[in-house]
C-alpha cells in the first residue's frame, strides 16, 4: 500500500478524531482544513498531520489546499447554526465547490461522508445529504460514499447526551420512541474509510451502507443506556403531537439539544439493507456491549454517580 497525501474537511469533528489516527497508522500524510487552526493544534501531534486554517468557501484557498493531493475526504456534517453557513451550504454548496476544486487541481478521488437513507423522508438533514450524493455521483471524480446509521463511540452525541439527560432529569419524555436504527461504532466507520483509501479500486464509484448488527428502537437504546448507567429515571414515550412540541421548544434552547429537523429525521428508520461492512471484510461491533465503557466517564463523575445511587 502506497502512502497518500490526503486533504480532510471536517477532520476536527467526532468521526475525524477517530479516523485521523487510523489513517496515520497507514502512513498517510494528512492536511486537516479548519476555520481556526489554533483551536485544533493538538491534532498536529499525530505524525504526518498538519492543521491548516482555510476558508473552504474561498475557491482559491480551497484549490491551493488541494494542490498535489491524492484524495479529498469530506466529513463535514452540520455546521454551527449560529455560524455564517447554513445546513444547505454545508451539504450543497460546499460539495459543489469541493468537486470543482478537485477537478481543477487534478485530485482524482473524493471520499464523501453521507448518511443512511440520505435523500429520503422530510428531514432537511437527510434531504441535503441526498443532494450532495447526487452531485458527487454526477462528478468526473472517482468517488466513494459512506452511509452510516447513527454513530456511537467515545465522545459521541448519542450515549453521552442521553446519559446526561437521564442523570439530570426526574423523568425523560422521549419523542419518536419507536424510531428504529442500527447504531454503528465509530471505529468501524473509520476502518471502512481507511480500507477504501488504502485500496482505491475497492470502493471506486461505490456507496457503502454502514450499520451495526443490532436493530433497536430509540426507546430500547435509551433504556439500555439507563440500565448500563445504573439509573432508574422514568422514560415516557410521547405521541407525535407532543414530540413535535418538545422539538420546537428544545430548538430554542442554547445548543439546540433537539430540533424539529431531528424529529423529522427520526420519522425515517436508520436501518440498512445492503451490508457495506461485509463488502469490506469488516465485522461490525454491537452497540450494547460498548455501553459500560462509554459510560465510565471520569473518576469524579463515577464518584458522583455512586453518591446519587446511594440516596
Amino acid at each position: 500500500m502506497a502512502a497518500q497525501r490526503l486533504v480532510i474537511l471536517g477532520g476536527t469533528g467526532f468521526v475525524g478524531s477517530h479516523l485521523l489516527p487510523r489513517l496515520v497508522a497507514d502512513g498517510h500524510r494528512i492536511d486537516v482544513l479548519s476555520r481556526n487552526r489554533e483551536r485544533h493544534r493538538a491534532l498536529a501531534v499525530l505524525p504526518g498531520v498538519r492543521v491548516r486554517s482555510v476558508d473552504v468557501y474561498d475557491d482559491d484557498a480551497l484549490r491551493q489546499a488541494l494542490a498535489g493531493a491524492d484524495a479529498a475526504v469530506n466529513l463535514v456534517g452540520i455546521l454551527n447554526p449560529q455560524g455564517p453557513h447554513t445546513l444547505q451550504r454545508a451539504h450543497g454548496e460546499l460539495t459543489r465547490r469541493l468537486i470543482a476544486a478537485c477537478a481543477a487541481t487534478g485530485v482524482p478521488r473524493l471520499h464523501q461522508m453521507s448518511a443512511l437513507k440520505a435523500g429520503q423522508g422530510l428531514s432537511q438533514y437527510l434531504k441535503t445529504r441526498g443532494e450532495a450524493e447526487v452531485l458527487v455521483k454526477a462528478s468526473p471524480l472517482d468517488w466513494t460514499i459512506y452511509q452510516p446509521s447513527v454513530i456511537f463511540g467515545e465522545g459521541d452525541g448519542l450515549v453521552t447526551r442521553f446519559a446526561t439527560l437521564l442523570r439530570r432529569l426526574p423523568v425523560l419524555p422521549l419523542a419518536r420512541a419507536n424510531a428504529r436504527m442500527a447504531p454503528t461504532f465509530v471505529g468501524d466507520v473509520a476502518e471502512a474509510i481507511a480500507r477504501c483509501v488504502a485500496a482505491p479500486a475497492r470502493g471506486r464509484r461505490r456507496s457503502f451502507e454502514l450499520y451495526g448488527p443490532e436493530v433497536l428502537t430509540l426507546d430500547g437504546i435509551v433504556r439500555a443506556i439507563r440500565a448500563a448507567a445504573g439509573l432508574r429515571t422514568p422514560i415516557i414515550p410521547l405521541p407525535d403531537s407532543l414530540g413535535r412540541l418538545q422539538a420546537q421548544v428544545a430548538g430554542l434552547l442554547p445548543g439546540k439539544p433537539f430540533t424539529l429537523d431531528n424529529f423529522r429525521s427520526l420519522r425515517t428508520d436508520s436501518v440498512g439493507k445492503i451490508d457495506g461492512y461485509a463488502a469490506l471484510g469488516i465485522v461490525p461491533q454491537a452497540f450494547t456491549p460498548w455501553l459500560p465503557r462509554l459510560l465510565e466517564g471520569s473518576p469524579r463523575q463515577r464518584r458522583l454517580d455512586t453518591a446519587r445511587r446511594r440516596r
